[in-house]
């Protein structure tokens, strides 16, 4: 129940005190009398006001990385899916008030990338270099907001590299010893004979049998403390699932790391040993799990760093290591979060936190493993030919339809399957139909109803106070989502707002107040904006293109009205008389084009919607009829074109989200006209 009126409050702004209450800018304390008739007695509160910025000032920085993405092939969608949750994640923290590192790059040595180039006539770096900026240009092109673009040939790389080679060799950590055993030039990593299946690595690359002399990582040394450490800490390593696979990975134990090759020149040049007879610029290897034999004192070999020991410490590059008293290290190390993909989950989840305890450095606080993504149920391959190219994708249908279809399509953390007739029904169900139609709905209808500026509010009914409380909620609610990483549920809390805001504007129905009250239409029209503003900024770590249009249309200039402070309060609401800009559909529609290669922006008809339960078809069948009533309501009275198509488009909408089969979808059977038979 909403409390009684405030005494000495302005009549009419007691709701502003009560969302500021809901929303933590207010703190209650005893002094200011509210009366209360139904006990007969009143209470006393103290507003105190609490400055949004306190809040935002205690708030710790974050780090979040990427892995760095193997030179061997072109990018592909799993690299943009990795890419996008870190940016949904880092975009979401600026604009809550943390100071950000957001870390992506290369790695660029190992065997793979010199036979590779090799094989293209280049030389390792020139290859490098080549494909480095193919990954590179997937950051504005998909409106990737990454601080750092590190490369593990750079010479700071280098240097960090190695200082972390020579702190590991002081702390005892690593021997000199001798490698046999199964390795995996495509995957970087060798396996034990237990890991093979039918010959071939897990993941199905071909494996070759390796003896050469190794540097060793002791690796045995660590178990305990990785399980300790894992287990003391929950939210270490997620989903649950990956936590769970990385504990029973260890539990027989682990072996001691090969962590240096000698067989091949491209890589970091293990420190204080002779350079590589065949060595170029930059450095790595290759290695994995191994079993050290005849341990020699000295072997005289020239050895470069395991390719994994030498990408792993691209995290601490990107912040000074080995300056470990720097404002950049102290900042934003140990970092917030690495993102992975479920493949190199092992590399990350015991090897890397093995190095870091063995170099005394904190362990990052949140590791997240995520599944992989198919093509219409079949997993990815050159040889199949069924790789989803993320620059066709993104001229296609533009980069925030894909985003938003990648955060929004499956549960985070699972593997889902891609389709261009999955990301269509996304996008023109979610994006067209929910936001799209609400926006531009509110937005057109004010602007001709309002000559072109937010109108003045009246007195709020319960209505308004509902989802004017609906929009309170939304931000504590996605802070939620992004703390658990429940990346999907973003977009789905977004849909849950839009949908209110439909179901709002359609009850309500501003375009029949035009002639009955105009006072209660500004007042809802002014409260569907509100409605837009904040879906439009809460939208801005996954759509930020979109949501910068949706802000524009608003009148909401750049700066601190786009911030999450401003949806943390009252401070930044529409005001009254302020312009709005001539409104324009920014979501697109699609359609598939039947036997093309993919699908162009083009008006269609409604796409086929998620399926819905029981109550929520009973929900939308009673709302579309309510809204074809209102239409031949309208129809009869003689209204103006402008209110029967409002009225149209508010219908088309919502039945939109039915099922294409539905009954209602159905245009009815024309009569056949029967000739009487003539008279006998």
């Amino acid at each position: 129940r909403a409390p009684g009126p405030l005494e000495g409050v302005p009549s009419g702004t007691g709701m502003a005190y009560r969302l500021l209450l809901m929303t933590g800018l207010l703190s209650l304390s005893r002094s200011v009398r509210l009366p209360n008739a139904a006990r007969g007695a009143g209470r006393v509160l103290r507003f105190r006001a609490v400055p949004p910025r306190m809040a935002a000032a205690a708030k710790e920085p974050r780090y979040i990385t990427t892995p760095i993405y193997y030179v061997n092939g072109q990018p592909h969608i799993g690299h943009v899916y990795t890419s996008l949750a870190c940016d949904v994640v880092a975009r979401f923290s600026r604009l809550d008030g943390h100071e950000v590192l957001f870390l992506t790059g290369t790695d660029e040595h190992g065997q793979k990338v010199e036979q590779s180039a090799s094989a293209s006539g280049e030389s390792p770096q020139h290859f490098a270099d080549r494909v480095s900026d193919t990954f590179r240009s997937l950051l504005p092109l998909y409106d990737f907001s990454a601080d750092q673009f590190i490369r593990t040939t750079e010479p700071r790389h280098k240097l960090a590299a190695q200082a972390l080679w020579t702190t590991l060799l002081q702390s005892g950590d690593i021997y000199l010893g001798a490698y046999e055993g199964w390795y995996s030039v495509r995957d970087e990593a060798f396996y034990t004979e237990d890991e093979l299946i039918a010959g071939v690595a897990p993941t199905g690359a071909p494996v070759e049998w390796v003896a050469e002399s190794s540097y060793f990582f002791r690796l045995s040394k660590y178990r305990d403390a990785l399980v300790e450490h894992i287990e003391a800490h929950p939210d270490f390593i997620r989903p649950m699932s990956r936590r769970n696979e990385v504990l029973s990975f260890m539990r027989e134990g682990l072996r001691d790391l090969s962590v240096s090759r000698t067989t091949f020149a491209w890589g970091i040049p293990v420190p204080d040993m002779p350079a590589h007879p065949d060595a170029g610029a930059g450095s790595s290897a290759a290695g994995g799990e191994g079993v050290p034999v005849a341990a020699p004192t000295g072997d005289g070999l020239s050895h470069i760093m395991y390719v994994w020991l030498d990408a792993l410490t691209n995290y601490l590059t990107a912040v000074g290591y080995p300056d470990t008293t720097g404002p950049t290290f102290t900042k934003f190390w140990p970092a917030s979060l690495h993102m992975v993909g479920k493949d190199i989950l092992r590399f990350h989840a015991i090897y890397w936190p093995a190095f870091l305890l063995a170099a005394g450095l904190p362990l990052p606080k949140k590791l997240f493993a995520h599944g992989w993504w198919m093509n219409d149920g079949q997993k990815m391959s050159k040889s199949i030919g069924n790789v989803v190219d993320p620059f066709v994708l993104v001229d296609r249908y533009g980069s925030d339809a894909v985003r938003y279809f990648l955060m929004n399509e499956v549960a985070f953390g699972s593997d889902g399957d891609f389709s261009d007739r999955k990301l269509i029904d996304c996008v023109n169900a979610k994006l067209a139909n929910e936001l799209g139609n609400l926006a531009y709905r509110t937005l057109s209808f004010t602007y001709k109803q309002c000559n072109g500026a937010v109108p003045a509010r009246g007195a709020l009914t319960v209505e308004d106070e509902a989802i004017l409380a609906e929009c309170a909620n939304l931000l504590p609610v996605l802070r939620g989502h992004i703390e658990a990483l429940s990346l999907h549920r973003y977009t789905q809390a977004l849909s849950a707002l839009a949908q209110s805001g439909n179901r709002y504007i359609d009850v309500q129905a501003p375009w029949g107040l035009k002639k009955t009250d105009a006072d209660r239409m500004r007042t809802v029209l002014w409260v569907l904006l509100e409605v837009v503003r904040h879906l439009a900024i809460a939208s801005q770590p996954v759509t930020p293109a979109l949501a910068t249009s949706m802000l524009e249309q608003l009148g909401v200039p750049a700066g601190e009205g786009r911030a999450f402070g401003a949806i943390e309060g009252m401070g930044h609401q529409l005001q009254a008389e302020a312009p709005l800009p001539s409104p324009k559909i920014v979501i697109p529609r699609f359609e598939e084009e039947e036997g093309a290669a993919g699908a162009a922006a083009a008006r269609s008809d409604p796409p086929s919607p998620p399926q819905l339960t029981e109550a929520e078809l009973a929900e939308v069948v009673a709302e579309v009829g309510r809204a074809g009533n209102r239409v031949r309501e309208l129809k009869v009275s003689g209204a103006d074109k402008e209110e029967i198509g409002a009225a149209v488009a508010a219908l088309v909408g919502l039945k939109a989200r039915l099922p294409p089969d539905h009954e209602l979808n159905q245009k009815p059977a024309k009569k056949e006209m029967k000739q009487k038979a003539p008279a006998a």
